[in-house]
């Protein structure tokens, strides 16, 4: 690192991009199968099946700011790894949640060590990435979610279509493994501070405004995911795993490009570009039952989140020290969960109610909200507090 300040791919930031890659594909494995199994083995409603999806993310939520303390006062790898280890090994347990009750259980277990993975291994990855090639690095660290997202949903259908629930869950737990196998070769950074435990050391405070605009867009991406397999279903227009693959395909263009231009323009620009990329998304994706049409909200849906995410991510920790970045990742990461469970929870009351397509429509309108917010109040936060 130090006789190469400005490189990005070194042996660490290898090591957890492809662990990130394997424990996010165990993960995406489920996200598009598990409604259809709770629903189809559990014999329950799409109500339950929201609180159940929801259960996941309120978890990470609750545990995150305390993941954020504990790894700036005692360090990110041993954290990290034990997190990863139990993570995968969570998978072997959802054949034996037989009532909603104990599926929704095991999701809030299983989402606990989601939140203490994914926050520290964030920060891990930030304390790889030079400084002056943050957003650069954050966006290429991104696809490491992002190519998940595109093979993981398909191999799960495949799965379910092919196999068994059983085997589903067996290759999750598989894959996760070699994920925690490949995160053991990572050096860490030696960033600890002492500080004692309390409520503004598991904020951080100055990405707050960030971190609202986060929440507000994830509301509309918890839905999307969630429930995409079943308005396809529904609409009977176009196929769930192909509509990840250009999501993914997407974020990947966006996450590719978007980091230089962080870099070298800075955020408003990314934000305009990938808000309104949402709005117009949502909209085509609820009025127009379409193939191609279907298509491309999926690939402007996917740009749109690619953008956003490692934008905001990477703004919140330019405010920030060294030794608060886990606070700082923990604020972000927990408003991203808090929307994400809004938005399972919204998505499985409406759909029963407003129906899907009138749902997707409230989505584009909330990216507006989120991108009236950023414009007002966050870039100009943003630009007061960089270091």
């Amino acid at each position: 690192m130090n006789s190469h300040p400005t490189k990005i791919w070194t042996r660490s930031f290898i090591s957890i991009f492809l662990a990130t890659l394997l424990i996010f594909t165990a993960f995406y494995l489920l996200l598009p199968t598990l409604p259809l199994y709770i629903i189809s083995n559990l014999k329950t409603s799409t109500t339950n099946t929201g609180i159940a999806l929801a259960a996941y993310t309120i978890a990470a939520l609750l545990i995150r700011p305390v993941t954020g303390f504990m790894i700036d006062m005692y360090g990110r790898k041993w954290i990290y790894l034990i997190s990863v280890l139990l993570f995968a090994l969570m998978f072997a347990g959802y054949e034996l949640a037989i009532t909603v009750m104990g599926m929704i259980m095991l999701r809030f277990l299983h989402g606990l060590l989601w939140g203490v993975t994914t926050t520290s291994g964030n920060t891990i990855a930030v304390d790889l990435v030079p400084m002056e090639r943050r957003g650069e690095g954050l966006g290429y660290f991104g696809l490491s979610g992002t190519i998940p997202m595109a093979i993981g949903p398909m191999i799960g259908l495949w799965l379910i279509a092919n196999g068994t629930y059983q085997q589903l869950f067996i290759a999750s737990v598989v894959i996760g493994f070699a994920g925690f196998l490949i995160a053991t070769m990572i050096k860490v950074p030696g960033i600890k501070h002492k500080s004692t435990f309390s409520f503004r050391n598991l904020i951080e405070i100055t990405t707050l405004p960030v971190a609202l605009v986060l929440l507000i867009n994830m509301i509309s991406y918890g839905g999307l995911v969630s429930f995409i397999s079943l308005y396809v279903k529904e609409t009977g227009e176009g196929n769930a795993g192909l509509f990840f693959l250009v999501y993914a395909t997407g974020i990947a263009a966006a996450r590719l490009t978007s980091g230089k231009i962080f870099d070298r323009k800075g955020p408003v620009l990314l934000a305009v570009i990938s808000l309104i990329s949402l709005f117009i998304g949502f909209i085509i994706l609820a009025l127009i039952h379409q193939h191609l049409l279907f298509l491309l909200s999926a690939f402007l849906l996917g740009m749109g989140s690619g953008i956003i995410s490692p934008t905001l991510q990477t703004m919140a920790n330019n405010m920030v020290k060294p030794h608060r970045r886990g606070a700082a990742n923990s604020t972000l990461f927990t408003a991203l969960d808090l929307g994400i469970g809004i938005g399972m929870m919204l998505t499985g009351f409406l759909a029963g109610n407003a129906g899907l397509s009138n749902t997707f429509l409230l989505f584009s309108v909330l990216n507006i909200v989120a991108l009236v917010l950023f414009l007002s109040i966050a870039q100009k936060h943003y630009h007061l507090n960089k270091i």
